[in-house]
């Protein structure tokens, strides 16, 4: 296994040479960059003071009688009629001071800890389509197969750091506990951490147990140490379903990240205009992370941001637009005000790995990075507006995580790479390709893409005249016949085993 001389991980000799896929070596990505500013300080104070006029006059719908309860006791105002509960401004800041500013998630190989918040930048799998496309076998229904080779390719490339909730729907299997087989499969094929589903409570435990049993623990153990996160999906406008609810509350009982993401599609799920947008998803996000410290204080917790528009022609959601970018920038604005880690997507709309996929992918991933995100969510493999999880936009979109990584190191700056002397020494009118200065550096000077061709004209016909798309299909391949499966000690594989077989069992006999 090749070692890139500038840190550890994988980094392989470039495919074309017919050796491993050229790629970064794992790391924890840092943002050192300002982040970008878009909303000055009046109209930050202005969307914030909307948003807790939501919350305390229009009020969030809830259906769980726990969340209202929880609420009611906290001093908010619940209207049991209607299932609305209102909060001031009080309960919304008294919950902040314990919401933690960073926080680590490790999943059963330690040496892939991840830490969110700060300056720190992770990119996740593509989560939830129900159908798989490649260009070799078409567009077709999720199934068992195609999401453990997602899995495979998730923890052989490094750009991953997490891996989303079901990258794909296995729809053979039975809906009420396919997630067992998905859990397992997160766990046997990949050693990250992962997300797991928080629709209804034993969905969250379940990813909680296995989670623990993979690293030799007990859940109790892991309280202070979270493996697993979730995504607690507000129903813009402004509801807040009973099942979220409970995953909510399992995961903060455990110590496990929450992470409160408002579906907000301007035009649809909001107004149409990007401030009352903002002010919307600021107060859904809200009123899901003080109910995680009114349950836990302490539990980490993560400030979401999935806000776009629709096609107003034909009410379609569109992504990777001028607006989406501005909402992942305006959310990291919105998160850094309250101190909380800030999650947002790179989505795009296209229903093709073409140029439309790769420009909107490009201009969200902009906005997410620009924005200060700490988790890119659906950042490789998301297609068709989230409709499909592909193959082939897996790779491009490694190809473009990686390239987002390289731009984010910091440039080393002395004497020496000011280069004076190598500049002196060769003669005007020169070249560089020989000089000492370049021979030291000439295999790690620049990023080396896996993706892109850079041969003449002349060479790249030759070779078969491949594009980018014929070169992602070759390479999703490659990367699966290299793909090497993590070790795990076999007792805890049979107690992982047993632990899904068991819970099967009792699913179908009506437990939660």
């Amino acid at each position: 296994m090749a070692r890139d001389r500038r840190g550890g991980g994988r980094r392989g000799k470039s495919s074309r040479s017919g050796g491993s896929i050229d790629q970064l070596p794992w790391s924890q990505v840092k943002n050192t960059c300002p982040a970008f500013e878009l909303l000055n300080t009046e109209q930050m104070d202005q969307l914030h003071a909307t948003s807790m006029r939501i919350l305390s006059e229009a009020g969030i719908r809830v259906m769980g009688e726990n969340v209202m309860g929880i609420f009611e006791a906290a001093g908010a105002i619940v209207d049991r009629d209607t299932k609305t509960i209102r909060i001031d401004e009080s309960i919304v800041t008294e919950a902040l001071k314990t919401v933690p500013a960073e926080f680590t998630l490790t999943g059963r190989n330690r040496d892939k800890r991840i830490t969110l918040g700060g300056n720190n930048v992770t990119f996740g799998l593509v989560a939830g389509p129900p159908n798989v496309h490649d260009c070799i076998n078409g567009r077709r229904s999720g199934n068992l197969s195609d999401y453990q080779n997602f899995i495979k390719l998730a923890h052989h490339f490094n750009a991953i750091h997490l891996i989303g909730n079901q990258v794909t729907a296995p729809l053979e299997l039975p809906a009420n506990n396919r997630h067992l087989d998905t859990y397992l499969a997160n766990i046997a094929f990949a050693d990250l951490s992962f997300h797991c589903s928080a629709i209804g409570r034993g969905r969250a435990l379940d990813g909680i147990n296995m989670m623990a049993i993979s690293r030799g623990q007990t859940p109790e153990e892991m309280k202070g140490d979270p493996g697993v996160i979730t995504i607690i999906s507000v129903n813009s406008p402004r509801l807040f379903d009973d099942a979220m609810g409970d995953g909510l509350i399992a995961m903060a009982e455990y110590g496990q990240p929450v992470t409160v993401t408002p579906f907000t599609l301007m035009g649809a799920m909001t107004p149409v205009t990007l401030p009352a947008a903002f002010a919307q998803q600021n107060a859904e996000a809200l009123f899901g992370v003080v109910l995680t410290q009114l349950v836990n204080p302490g539990t980490p917790v993560m400030y979401g941001s999935f806000t776009s528009n629709v096609d107003m022609r034909s009410g379609a959601p569109a992504f990777g637009t001028p607006e989406n970018a501005k909402a992942n920038i305006a959310g990291g604005q919105l998160a850094r005000r309250y101190g909380i880690p800030y999650r947002t997507s790179n989505a795009n709309a296209s229903n093709a790995v073409d140029l439309q996929a790769a420009y909107e992918t490009m201009m969200s991933t902009w906005g997410a990075v620009l924005g200060g995100a700490n988790i890119v969510y659906h950042a490789a493999g998301w297609l068709e507006g989230g409709l499909t999880a592909s193959y082939e936009k897996f790779i491009l979109d490694v190809e473009i995580i990686q390239n987002m990584i390289e731009f984010l190191k910091p440039m080393k700056f002395d004497e020496d790479e000011l280069g004076f002397d190598a500049i002196q020494s060769v003669p005007t009118g020169g070249h560089f390709f020989g000089a000492e200065h370049t021979m030291a550096r000439y295999e790690t000077a620049f990023y080396r893409p896996m993706l892109s061709d850079w041969q003449n004209y002349e060479n790249w016909e030759a070779a078969g005249a491949k594009d980018a798309l014929q070169r992602a299909t070759g390479l999703w391949q490659q990367a699966l016949r290299d793909y090497e499966e993590p070790v795990m000690d076999p007792v805890i594989r049979e107690e992982l085993d047993a632990y899904a077989a068991r819970r099967k069992q009792e699913i179908g006999s009506g437990e939660p």
